[in-house]
């Protein structure tokens, strides 16, 4: 049969979850093989929570393994949504570039809709000539990103993305300490964004809703670290958008108390310590199509059952 995601409705929570997670599984820490790696995106999809699910993450080194790992999991029905790949580069654009199109002319079976498909690409760009360099060896029907450092620099950086069309992308954390920024960062990286009016998505050490100190890997004597949180992020852009200061964005995303969160019907509610900040599924919904578009994480469960476990689904 084919399959259709439901539409999005109103409700908070769905608008900042609607197919926020684009599953990273065969990277760090998960770093699953190929063949787990499909089997739980098309059990994720099939499931109750597939409205949540993004975009498979596949390096382009692996694209030949995923067609062959997936091929009996994907839909074959016509009018039937195909799976959409986001490819991480190689560090060869024109390898990958090859590599993008031989997989999409095989997944093209019956109407461009049914199989696979990869509709973006993600790389890092150190500098302004890194950026007007891929921008130029890139298609501009395939939708980029680029992963920009959050050092000192990264307005010039965003600006160089907004002069050329494409995304930007941050890291927000990693398996070691020493990968996650300082809020102030992070909260730099939004400003500009939204001054440069870029779209953008974030990845690394965002499989939790709340700031709070997890393990770093799934061994069980693994160090822990404090991590950002997927919704203290999403909400310090919301925040952001709706005119709030960097300072009140930059304790947002050091929020750790889900009980100063109040998902209401129409609003999300913040009961930060300058008051009660509220908002609205209008300013949610910018965000998450013009702003955020997405997080990838290696484990598509734990925002999804951390949430639930919260109440907010």
């Amino acid at each position: 049969m084919p399959v259709r995601l439901p539409p999005l409705t109103e409700r908070p929570s769905r608008i900042l979850l609607e197919g926020m997670v684009d599953y990273a599984g065969l990277f760090p820490p998960a770093a699953l093989a190929m063949q787990a790696a499909v089997r739980n995106y098309a059990n994720y999809r099939a499931g109750g929570s597939g409205w949540a699910l993004g975009r498979f993450v596949c390096p382009a080194a692996q694209l030949s393994l995923f067609s062959e790992r997936a091929e009996p999991l994907l839909p074959r029905d016509a009018g039937a949504i195909p799976w959409r790949l986001s490819v991480t580069g190689s560090g060869d654009v024109a390898a990958d570039l090859d590599a993008i199109a031989a997989f999409n002319e095989r997944h093209r079976v019956c109407f461009d809709e049914c199989g696979a498909t990869v509709d973006c690409y993600e790389l890092k760009a150190e500098s302004v000539d890194d950026i007007r360099r891929i921008h130029d060896a890139i298609p501009a029907s395939l939708t980029t990103y680029l992963e920009l450092s959050l050092r000192d620099g990264v307005e010039e950086l965003v600006a160089a993305v907004a002069h050329t069309g494409r995304r930007a992308k941050m890291r927000t954390g990693g398996t070691v300490a020493d990968a996650f920024p300082a809020p102030t960062q992070i909260v730099r990286f939004l400003r500009a964004l939204l001054v440069h009016t870029v779209t953008a998505k974030a990845t690394a050490g965002l499989h939790h809703p709340m700031r709070g100190a997890y393990r770093l890997t799934y061994e069980a004597n693994a160090p822990t670290c404090r991590m950002f949180g997927f919704l203290n992020v999403l909400l310090a852009a919301a925040l952001l958008v709706d005119g709030g200061t960097d300072e009140q964005a930059a304790l947002l995303l050091e929020e750790s108390d889900p009980t100063r969160l109040e998902f209401a019907s129409t609003h999300v509610a913040w009961h930060g310590p300058g008051g009660a900040v509220i908002l609205d599924g209008r300013v949610l919904l910018y965000v998450r199509e013009r702003v955020l578009v997405s997080v990838g994480s290696c484990s598509f469960t734990e925002p999804v059952d951390e949430s639930r476990a919260l109440g907010w689904l």
